[in-house]
Protein backbone atom coordinates (compact mmCIF):
# COMPACT_ATOMS: atom_id res chain seq x y z
CA UNK A 1 0.00 0.00 0.00
CA UNK A 2 2.84 2.40 0.75
CA UNK A 3 3.97 2.67 -2.91
CA UNK A 4 0.37 3.37 -3.94
CA UNK A 5 -0.07 6.20 -1.45
CA UNK A 6 3.38 7.50 -2.37
CA UNK A 7 2.38 7.66 -6.04
CA UNK A 8 -0.77 9.61 -5.16
CA UNK A 9 1.28 12.05 -3.08
CA UNK A 10 3.80 12.51 -5.89
CA UNK A 11 0.96 13.11 -8.34
CA UNK A 12 -0.28 15.92 -6.09
CA UNK A 13 3.22 17.37 -5.99
CA UNK A 14 3.49 17.23 -9.77
CA UNK A 15 0.52 19.57 -10.10
CA UNK A 16 2.92 22.42 -9.41
CA UNK A 17 4.84 21.74 -12.61
CA UNK A 18 4.22 24.09 -15.48
CA UNK A 19 1.47 22.96 -17.83
CA UNK A 20 0.47 19.90 -15.79
CA UNK A 21 -2.64 21.42 -14.23
CA UNK A 22 -4.17 22.28 -17.61
CA UNK A 23 -3.59 18.73 -18.87
CA UNK A 24 -5.41 17.61 -15.74
CA UNK A 25 -8.46 19.78 -16.35
CA UNK A 26 -9.29 19.87 -20.05
CA UNK A 27 -10.10 16.15 -20.68
CA UNK A 28 -12.70 16.10 -17.92
CA UNK A 29 -14.22 19.38 -19.06
CA UNK A 30 -14.45 18.22 -22.67
CA UNK A 31 -15.99 14.87 -21.74
CA UNK A 32 -18.38 16.46 -19.25
CA UNK A 33 -19.59 19.02 -21.78
CA UNK A 34 -20.11 16.34 -24.41
CA UNK A 35 -22.24 14.12 -22.18
CA UNK A 36 -24.07 17.07 -20.62
CA UNK A 37 -25.37 17.97 -24.07
CA UNK A 38 -26.35 14.33 -24.63
CA UNK A 39 -28.12 14.21 -21.25
CA UNK A 40 -30.08 17.41 -21.88
CA UNK A 41 -31.56 16.07 -25.10
CA UNK A 42 -32.02 12.43 -24.03
CA UNK A 43 -32.80 12.41 -20.29
CA UNK A 44 -36.57 11.92 -20.51
CA UNK A 45 -36.29 9.33 -23.27
CA UNK A 46 -33.66 7.36 -21.35
CA UNK A 47 -35.66 7.36 -18.09
CA UNK A 48 -38.83 6.33 -19.92
CA UNK A 49 -36.87 3.65 -21.75
CA UNK A 50 -35.59 2.15 -18.48
CA UNK A 51 -39.12 2.20 -17.00
CA UNK A 52 -40.65 0.52 -20.05
CA UNK A 53 -37.83 -2.01 -20.11
CA UNK A 54 -38.46 -3.05 -16.49
CA UNK A 55 -42.24 -3.05 -16.96
CA UNK A 56 -41.70 -5.48 -19.82
CA UNK A 57 -40.31 -8.10 -17.46
CA UNK A 58 -42.95 -10.83 -17.25
CA UNK A 59 -42.45 -11.49 -13.56
CA UNK A 60 -42.60 -7.88 -12.40
CA UNK A 61 -44.57 -5.94 -15.02
CA UNK A 62 -48.11 -6.78 -13.81
CA UNK A 63 -47.17 -5.97 -10.22
CA UNK A 64 -45.73 -2.58 -11.19
CA UNK A 65 -48.73 -1.65 -13.31
CA UNK A 66 -51.08 -2.41 -10.44
CA UNK A 67 -49.31 -0.33 -7.80
CA UNK A 68 -48.79 3.43 -7.89
CA UNK A 69 -46.23 3.22 -5.10
CA UNK A 70 -44.19 0.60 -6.94
CA UNK A 71 -44.41 2.66 -10.13
CA UNK A 72 -43.14 5.74 -8.27
CA UNK A 73 -40.24 3.80 -6.76
CA UNK A 74 -39.37 2.44 -10.19
CA UNK A 75 -39.34 5.96 -11.65
CA UNK A 76 -36.94 7.16 -8.94
CA UNK A 77 -34.68 4.14 -9.41
CA UNK A 78 -34.72 4.65 -13.18
CA UNK A 79 -33.55 8.27 -12.76
CA UNK A 80 -30.76 7.14 -10.41
CA UNK A 81 -29.67 4.46 -12.88
CA UNK A 82 -29.55 6.95 -15.77
CA UNK A 83 -27.59 9.44 -13.66
CA UNK A 84 -25.10 6.80 -12.52
CA UNK A 85 -24.75 5.63 -16.10
CA UNK A 86 -23.53 9.04 -17.24
CA UNK A 87 -20.75 9.09 -14.64
CA UNK A 88 -18.76 6.17 -16.12
CA UNK A 89 -19.53 7.38 -19.65
CA UNK A 90 -17.99 10.76 -18.85
CA UNK A 91 -15.07 9.04 -17.16
CA UNK A 92 -14.30 6.61 -20.00
CA UNK A 93 -14.43 9.45 -22.53
CA UNK A 94 -12.08 11.57 -20.44
CA UNK A 95 -9.82 8.56 -19.80
CA UNK A 96 -9.39 7.95 -23.54
CA UNK A 97 -8.54 11.64 -24.07
CA UNK A 98 -6.04 11.45 -21.22
CA UNK A 99 -4.42 8.22 -22.44
CA UNK A 100 -4.07 9.34 -26.05
CA UNK A 101 -3.30 13.05 -25.67
CA UNK A 102 -2.76 14.40 -22.16
CA UNK A 103 -0.80 11.60 -20.49
CA UNK A 104 2.06 11.46 -23.02
CA UNK A 105 2.57 15.20 -22.47
CA UNK A 106 2.52 14.82 -18.67
CA UNK A 107 4.74 11.74 -18.87
CA UNK A 108 7.54 13.58 -20.66
CA UNK A 109 7.48 16.51 -18.24
CA UNK A 110 7.22 14.46 -15.05
CA UNK A 111 9.80 11.90 -16.16
CA UNK A 112 12.28 14.62 -17.03
CA UNK A 113 12.17 16.02 -13.51
CA UNK A 114 11.59 12.95 -11.33
CA UNK A 115 12.87 10.00 -13.38
CA UNK A 116 15.71 11.40 -15.41
CA UNK A 117 17.88 8.50 -14.25
CA UNK A 118 15.69 5.98 -16.10
CA UNK A 119 16.83 5.10 -19.58
CA UNK A 120 14.10 5.36 -22.21
CA UNK A 121 13.89 2.01 -23.99
CA UNK A 122 10.58 2.77 -25.78
CA UNK A 123 8.90 -0.62 -25.59
CA UNK A 124 5.56 1.02 -26.40
CA UNK A 125 4.34 3.56 -28.94
CA UNK A 126 1.64 6.18 -29.48
CA UNK A 127 -0.11 3.79 -31.86
CA UNK A 128 0.01 1.07 -29.23
CA UNK A 129 -1.36 3.51 -26.68
CA UNK A 130 -4.29 4.45 -28.93
CA UNK A 131 -5.10 0.79 -29.64
CA UNK A 132 -4.80 -0.19 -25.98
CA UNK A 133 -7.06 2.69 -24.89
CA UNK A 134 -9.66 1.96 -27.56
CA UNK A 135 -9.75 -1.73 -26.64
CA UNK A 136 -10.06 -0.88 -22.94
CA UNK A 137 -12.93 1.54 -23.64
CA UNK A 138 -14.83 -1.01 -25.76
CA UNK A 139 -14.46 -3.77 -23.15
CA UNK A 140 -15.47 -1.32 -20.43
CA UNK A 141 -18.66 -0.35 -22.28
CA UNK A 142 -19.55 -3.97 -23.04
CA UNK A 143 -19.21 -4.93 -19.37
CA UNK A 144 -21.18 -1.82 -18.39
CA UNK A 145 -24.07 -2.84 -20.66
CA UNK A 146 -24.01 -6.43 -19.40
CA UNK A 147 -24.24 -5.22 -15.79
CA UNK A 148 -27.17 -2.83 -16.39
CA UNK A 149 -29.99 -5.22 -15.39
CA UNK A 150 -28.49 -5.37 -11.89
CA UNK A 151 -28.23 -1.60 -11.48
CA UNK A 152 -31.79 -1.43 -10.16
CA UNK A 153 -30.49 -3.18 -7.03
CA UNK A 154 -29.67 -0.27 -4.67
CA UNK A 155 -25.91 0.24 -4.46
CA UNK A 156 -25.01 -2.24 -7.19
CA UNK A 157 -24.62 0.42 -9.87
CA UNK A 158 -22.09 2.36 -7.79
CA UNK A 159 -20.07 -0.74 -6.92
CA UNK A 160 -20.09 -2.00 -10.52
CA UNK A 161 -19.08 1.40 -11.84
CA UNK A 162 -16.14 1.73 -9.43
CA UNK A 163 -14.90 -1.82 -10.14
CA UNK A 164 -15.14 -1.38 -13.91
CA UNK A 165 -13.53 2.06 -13.78
CA UNK A 166 -10.69 0.70 -11.67
CA UNK A 167 -10.12 -1.99 -14.30
CA UNK A 168 -10.22 0.64 -17.06
CA UNK A 169 -7.61 2.74 -15.24
CA UNK A 170 -5.11 -0.09 -14.89
CA UNK A 171 -5.68 -1.28 -18.45
CA UNK A 172 -5.25 2.12 -20.11
CA UNK A 173 -2.79 3.97 -17.89
CA UNK A 174 -0.51 1.06 -17.02
CA UNK A 175 0.62 0.86 -20.63
CA UNK A 176 0.98 4.61 -21.18
CA UNK A 177 3.00 5.16 -18.01
CA UNK A 178 5.68 2.69 -19.17
CA UNK A 179 5.66 3.08 -22.94
CA UNK A 180 8.64 5.46 -23.12
CA UNK A 181 10.93 3.98 -20.49
CA UNK A 182 10.31 0.22 -20.40
CA UNK A 183 11.42 -2.17 -23.09
CA UNK A 184 8.87 -4.62 -24.49
CA UNK A 185 9.68 -7.33 -21.94
CA UNK A 186 9.57 -4.93 -18.99
CA UNK A 187 6.30 -3.45 -20.24
CA UNK A 188 4.71 -6.87 -20.42
CA UNK A 189 6.16 -8.23 -17.18
CA UNK A 190 5.46 -5.27 -14.92
CA UNK A 191 1.86 -4.94 -16.06
CA UNK A 192 1.35 -8.65 -15.38
CA UNK A 193 3.11 -8.81 -12.02
CA UNK A 194 1.58 -5.60 -10.65
CA UNK A 195 -1.98 -6.17 -11.89
CA UNK A 196 -3.49 -6.44 -8.38
CA UNK A 197 -1.75 -3.29 -7.16
CA UNK A 198 -2.72 -1.46 -10.33
CA UNK A 199 -6.36 -2.46 -9.83
CA UNK A 200 -6.24 -1.11 -6.30
CA UNK A 201 -4.72 2.19 -7.42
CA UNK A 202 -7.23 2.38 -10.26
CA UNK A 203 -10.11 1.70 -7.89
CA UNK A 204 -9.02 4.39 -5.46
CA UNK A 205 -8.84 6.87 -8.33
CA UNK A 206 -12.26 5.71 -9.59
CA UNK A 207 -13.84 6.88 -6.33
CA UNK A 208 -12.84 10.44 -7.24
CA UNK A 209 -15.26 10.28 -10.16
CA UNK A 210 -18.12 10.59 -7.66
CA UNK A 211 -16.71 13.58 -5.76
CA UNK A 212 -18.04 16.90 -7.10
CA UNK A 213 -15.34 19.11 -8.74
CA UNK A 214 -12.69 16.44 -8.22
CA UNK A 215 -14.47 14.31 -10.81
CA UNK A 216 -13.36 16.79 -13.48
CA UNK A 217 -9.70 15.98 -12.92
CA UNK A 218 -10.08 12.37 -11.74
CA UNK A 219 -9.07 10.58 -14.99
CA UNK A 220 -5.98 12.73 -15.62
CA UNK A 221 -4.94 12.66 -11.96
CA UNK A 222 -5.23 8.87 -12.07
CA UNK A 223 -3.00 8.79 -15.15
CA UNK A 224 -0.46 10.97 -13.37
CA UNK A 225 -0.50 8.68 -10.33
CA UNK A 226 0.10 5.69 -12.61
CA UNK A 227 3.11 7.46 -14.15
CA UNK A 228 4.71 7.78 -10.71
CA UNK A 229 3.72 4.28 -9.60
CA UNK A 230 4.88 2.44 -12.70
CA UNK A 231 8.11 4.37 -13.24
CA UNK A 232 9.10 3.88 -9.61
CA UNK A 233 8.31 0.17 -10.00
CA UNK A 234 10.47 0.06 -13.12
CA UNK A 235 13.31 1.74 -11.22
CA UNK A 236 13.07 -0.85 -8.42
CA UNK A 237 12.86 -3.73 -10.89
CA UNK A 238 16.01 -2.67 -12.74
CA UNK A 239 17.86 -2.18 -9.46
CA UNK A 240 16.81 -5.65 -8.29
CA UNK A 241 18.20 -7.15 -11.50
CA UNK A 242 21.49 -5.39 -10.86
CA UNK A 243 21.14 -3.33 -14.03
CA UNK A 244 22.59 0.16 -13.88
CA UNK A 245 19.58 2.36 -14.55
CA UNK A 246 21.29 4.45 -17.18
CA UNK A 247 23.12 1.54 -18.81
CA UNK A 248 22.01 0.78 -22.34
CA UNK A 249 20.77 -2.66 -23.21
CA UNK A 250 23.67 -5.10 -23.49
CA UNK A 251 24.86 -5.60 -27.08
CA UNK A 252 24.38 -9.09 -28.45
CA UNK A 253 27.50 -11.20 -28.27
CA UNK A 254 29.03 -12.47 -31.46
CA UNK A 255 31.31 -15.41 -31.97
CA UNK A 256 34.29 -14.92 -34.22
CA UNK A 257 35.34 -18.07 -35.97
CA UNK A 258 39.02 -18.89 -36.32
CA UNK A 259 40.53 -18.92 -39.81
Amino acid sequence: MQPIFASLARALRSLGQRGILWQLIWPGLAAGLLWLVVAIFSWSALVEGVVRWVEGWAWVGPWLSGSEVAGGVLLVLAKIVVFLLFVPLIYVTAAVLVAVIALPIMLERVALRDYGDLEQRRGGSNLGSAWNSALAAVLFLVCLLVSLPFWLIPGFGLVASVVLTGWLNQKAFGYDALMLHADAAELRTLRRDLRAQMLLLGGLCALLAYVPLLNIVAPAFCGLAFVHYMLEALRRERAARGVSILDPLPAPTTTTGSS
